[in-house]
């Protein structure tokens, strides 16, 4: 995702009015540069003045041009937060060293060339210098200001959205879960349990417990804390999944696998909370779970430090059953957003990949350190 621009787009096309104001800016800084460079005789001779505008309106351009360039470069290449100090103090730096360069040329021809007769003198020039680097110290100081302000503004909106991502994965989660179909089975996995095994049957309401207690809680979190991250901890997250997996497991019978993975020194790394569960819903809500064809899933580590979520592909027929749905893809573009909002703030954060191919259907998550 592409990074979005602190202030809106400006109109394609200026409007005439401020392009009228711009050009006589223009016009009068250049003829207030003749006036300074050349002095009052310019202008009682058509052709002096002629030759000084077109010489000044060079160097005025050259030196705007390179300042630009330089301010692009150090925008560029110093725009993190951290990085403002020092953003600020080279752009002073860059454009005093320019400014001076341009009023050493300026001295050149004419003080010591003397050109076109030039009434200019040392003192002035120096107060031009002093004026303008005044005049860069303010205008750096109100851009960064103003830049300020819209990194922050921009940060309210992404916190917004991010927050709003959240409840809507939770509650599509805490949707799925509460819905009579899923009560139906759990309970009734349940009933068929305590007839056959009471001790099978304590553990399932124990591990249904747990289920419900991490959702509520990372649901009432998400809502009343206004932090954009709200990640939590790989290892509780593999807790979390490990009951829901027991539910299925108890559920489903042969027909449900779940293997997990992971090396230890990558449980104290942090993702969107459920983001594991809205990928196993995703699983077991589109494929065939049958003890002949048992859907396998995978939560593994890579060297990479990333986590890979993988199960076998084997897609319901739409029309077999009524409890095949079609796929909104919710889950999936609910993930990709909260890591692509979380890019805005964690700079370099690589994002989740989804591979799909006859045999596997794959997610790659990054983990944050």
């Amino acid at each position: 995702m592409k990074k979005k621009a602190l202030f809106e787009k400006l109109p394609e096309k200026a409007p005439s009015g401020s392009t009228t104001v711009y050009a006589l800016g223009s016009v009068a800084l250049l003829l207030f540069f003749n006036y300074i460079t050349v002095g009052a005789h310019v202008f009682r001779d058509p052709l002096l003045l002629l030759k000084a505008t077109l010489l000044n309106a060079g160097l005025l351009a050259a030196a705007c041009w390179i300042q630009s360039r330089l301010a692009g470069y150090i925008t560029t290449h110093y725009s993190d937060l951290q990085q403002t100090l020092v953003r600020v103090a080279l752009s002073i730096s860059a454009h005093a060293v320019a400014s001076g360069a341009f009023v050493l040329l300026t001295a050149w021809l004419y003080i010591d060339r003397n050109l076109f007769s030039s009434t200019l003198t040392v003192h002035t020039l120096v107060l031009v210098y002093v004026v303008n680097l005044a005049a860069i110290v303010l205008v750096t100081g109100l851009w960064e200001t103003f830049g300020a302000l819209g990194r922050w503004r921009q940060h309210e909106i992404n916190a917004e959205r991010l927050m709003k991502e959240n409840v809507n994965g939770q509650l599509e989660s805490l949707k799925a879960q509460i819905s009579p179909h899923f009560l139906f089975n759990t309970l009734n996995s349940l009933s068929a349990l305590i007839g056959e095994d009471q001790e099978k049957a304590e553990q399932f309401v124990d591990e249904m417990a747990r289920v419900y207690r991490y959702l509520l809680q990372t649901n009432h979190s998400s809502v009343d804390q206004r932090d954009f991250g709200q990640l939590t901890t790989l290892k509780k997250e593999l807790s979390f999944i490990e009951s829901y997996g027991h539910l299925l497991k108890t559920r489903y019978g042969e027909g449900m696998k779940l293997y997990i993975h992971v090396e230890e020194c990558f449980l104290d790394h942090r993702i969107p909370p459920l983001t594991l569960q809205l990928l196993v819903e995703n699983a077991v809500k589109h494929n065939v779970i049958r003890a002949s064809r048992p859907l396998t899933i995978f939560i593994l580590s890579t060297v990479e430090g990333q986590l890979m979520v993988r199960n076998n592909l084997q897609k319901k027929n739409l029309t077999a059953g009524a409890e095949n749905i079609e796929s909104t893809h919710v889950g999936l573009v609910n993930i990709i957003t909260k890591y692509q909002l979380l890019s805005e703030y964690r700079p370099g954060l690589s994002q989740p990949v989804i591979e799909s191919n006859h045999e596997f259907f794959t997610v790659t998550l990054p983990l944050i350190s």
